[in-house]
């Protein structure tokens, strides 16, 4: 069976290597692209991207109306990224989204939805296999080792912090950890955000850099011994399994799934 895709955010770098992808899987075609820059353009227009005759659509509402999709793939921000996936459930087309940075509030509506239009969505905070892997092993070592701390680096244009990742890993953990205040009882910061984020105890430290893709370990202390569990992804290729391996499952799926760790 062919699935009919549209992607979001076709420029930037995890659009451009989702659509290598697309393109070189027999059972998947490319169909559409939503852009914010060149609506009514072709995707061969536009300079960096392939040689495809494939229309560009500015406004999400006229590309759901205009052709035929079964997957919506969102690789864009926040903020129009579940605009785009509300507007896809509403219209029948099932999301798989990569976009992190959404609040538990938009989760749960469109959840919600999902359930009640009956079809498949998937948003994942991160689709390279090893990083899902990270956040399960994490979650079992959290029963034994419950002082924990979570650092996640990112490349300096990340707009979110912390990342999906590093909210999802502490909140696998929590289902697993009993809830405990870390370090000295009167701590104090000299710094403001020394410590960073707390997250039901446990502390989540952002880095932003340029040369960096995405890598987080999250580090268990205990008496006489540390435990580091550690993932990290050197391009965006890594990310690539993940998400057609999402792509052909949410077909199969009649309802929202928030993490990739619950569909392996």
């Amino acid at each position: 069976m062919t699935i009919n895709i549209i992607v979001a955010g076709p420029r930037g770098k995890m659009g451009s290597e989702a659509i290598n992808m697309i393109n070189k899987e027999e059972n998947f075609r490319l169909i559409a692209c939503i852009d914010r820059k060149n609506g009514g353009k072709s995707l061969e227009d536009i300079e960096n991207q392939p040689a495809l005759n494939i229309p560009v659509f500015e406004d999400v509402e006229a590309c759901f109306e205009s052709v035929n999709a079964d997957v919506f793939i969102d690789l864009t921000i926040p903020e129009v990224g579940f605009l785009h996936t509300l507007a896809a459930i509403k219209h029948n087309i099932r999301p798989v989204v990569g976009t992190s940075g959404f609040t538990s509030e938009q989760i749960s509506e469109l959840t919600a939805l999902a359930k009640e239009k009956n079809i498949g969505a998937i948003i994942a905070p991160n689709f390279a296999i090893g990083a899902v892997l990270m956040m399960k092993f994490s979650q079992m070592a959290a029963k034994y080792f419950p002082d924990i701390e979570i650092i996640e680096k990112h490349h300096d244009n990340k707009l979110d912090a912390p990342s999906g990742t590093a909210i999802k890993t502490a909140e696998l953990i929590r289902e697993s950890r009993s809830i405990k205040k870390q370090g000295h009882p009167n701590e104090r910061e000299t710094i403001n955000g020394a410590r960073g984020a707390e997250f039901d105890g446990m502390r989540i430290h952002s880095v932003r850099l340029p040369g960096l893709v995405a890598h987080q370990e999250v580090i268990f202390g205990s008496k006489g011994q540390l435990l580091t569990i550690k993932h990290d992804s050197f391009n965006r290729g890594s990310f690539m399994e993940g998400i057609k391996f999402s792509i052909e499952k949410v077909m199969d799926l009649d309802e929202l799934v928030y993490g990739l760790e619950n569909i392996l």
